[in-house]
């Protein structure tokens, strides 16, 4: 696997191997505290450590990190965020990382962000999307490399606007990553869009939509158009119901990560049809660093990557960068080695910003289709995350006060 060497940062040993739940133990490593939802999100948790994996034996083959393997020891939380700062502490204390990364629920993911605060841990949110743990209760110790909501849901915003639609429906989980998700749209095409209008607003319980009555509710309100951040079940019980109902007919629909394989694969031939989304077109890829990255992956595991599989990959990416940029492992140093950061990832160049520790990680925007029986995106563009972000006096106003 010498397909990503210019991705990688010299300075670094050796051999590592995989025990069933995490990696075996190494005296002389530099161990990361890996906190995910592995039972409970299997579908995307899955790929996503398949994702480092690949990305470990890559390091470590090349070298590792300071003359020492980079070491991940992997928990899962049973998707409670209190077992998660359980989990968060033990790590830390007892099993000697250095710093923490993970987590894909938001709420979690905040959870770990305010004990990083409190112990002065330092925290890579690899795949929590909600907008505050980069702004609202963002902190020092806390960094997160997806494409943020606002980022993502700037970036349909975009398309909803010159779309000719005008008045919104909006349905999105009951948690802190929908209701940021549903804000940011909202900026964001009103911004554009002054005389758009949100006709209604459905809230279910993540994981437990009652899909008929979200899908009546809707109908009535007769929206031009409809913004979804449901996903996973919920989403394939929204497109089910809906379909049946003839809630997409003659309506635009813009939905958050739905085009992602962990997401649009399991509804094989019911998959929506001419919906503008989020997502990974992994198998889109002809050349470049995203199709090196799809090469390798496929040959060491023999089945697709998702998005999961990539923001996986390139969080030991960019871990493997700050801390070779920090030349050590204590909290401070790992600050710094964050702080503007540049990764050469698959997607390109990303960097991670000063003002509000945010990544430049983007997102590939497109529209659903349907191929030999599965879910596809069409006509898709990768969008620069930097394009996406608030500028700096923004920020300040956005992240509280040191």
């Amino acid at each position: 696997m010498n397909i990503t060497r210019r991705w990688l940062l010299a300075g670094v040993t050796a051999l590592f191997a995989f025990g069933a739940g995490s990696v075996t133990a190494q005296e002389d490593s530099i161990k990361i505290g890996e906190i995910n939802h592995y039972k409970r999100m299997a579908a995307f948790a899955g790929p996503y450590k398949l994702g480092i994996e690949l990305a470990l034996a890559e390091v470590n083959d090349a070298g590792g990190v300071l003359g020492k393997n980079l070491e991940f020891i992997f928990r899962d939380d049973q998707g409670k965020p209190g077992e998660a700062v359980k989990i968060a502490e033990e790590l830390m204390t007892r099993d000697g990382a250095v710093m923490l990364t993970g987590t894909i629920l938001s709420n979690i993911g905040l959870a770990i962000s305010s004990l990083a605060a409190e112990k002065g841990y330092v925290y890579l949110a690899s795949e929590p999307l909600a907008d505050s743990i980069v702004w609202e209760k963002g902190n020092e110790y806390t960094f997160r490399l997806r494409a943020s909501t606002f980022m993502q849901a700037s970036m349909l915003a975009e398309q909803a606007a010159a779309s000719g639609a005008k008045t919104y429906a909006t349905i999105a989980p009951n948690y802190a990553y929908g209701k940021d998700a549903v804000a940011a749209f909202k900026k964001a095409l009103l911004a554009l869009q002054p005389d758009a209008e949100f006709v209604t607003e459905q809230w279910p319980a993540l994981f437990k939509i009652d899909a008929g009555a979200e899908v009546q509710a809707i109908e009535r309100a007769k929206p031009d158009a409809i913004y979804n951040v449901t996903f996973g079940g919920d989403l394939a019980k929204f497109v089910r119901e809906g379909t049946t109902r003839g809630l997409f007919e003659g309506r635009k629909v813009y939905g958050l990560l739905t085009g992602e394989p962990e997401y649009i694969d399991p509804l094989k031939d019911e998959a929506p049809e001419g919906w503008t989304v989020t997502g990974y077109p992994w198998y889109d890829f002809t050349d470049g660093s995203n199709k090196a990255f799809v090469d390798a992956y496929l040959a060491e595991y023999g089945e697709r990557p998702g998005i999961g599989s990539l923001v996986g990959y390139m969080t030991v990416q960019s871990i493997a960068a700050a801390i070779t940029r920090a030349g050590a492992t204590d909290a401070d140093s790992l600050i710094k080695g964050f702080k503007g950061l540049d990764v050469e990832t698959p997607v390109g160049k990303i960097h991670f910003r000063e003002q509000d520790h945010q990544a430049t990680m983007g997102a590939f925007v497109g529209t659903t289709a349907i191929k030999d029986g599965a879910g596809i995106m069409v006509d898709w563009e990768y969008k620069d995350g930097a394009d996406y972000l608030p500028s700096d006096e923004e920020v300040a106003k956005l992240r509280p006060s040191k």
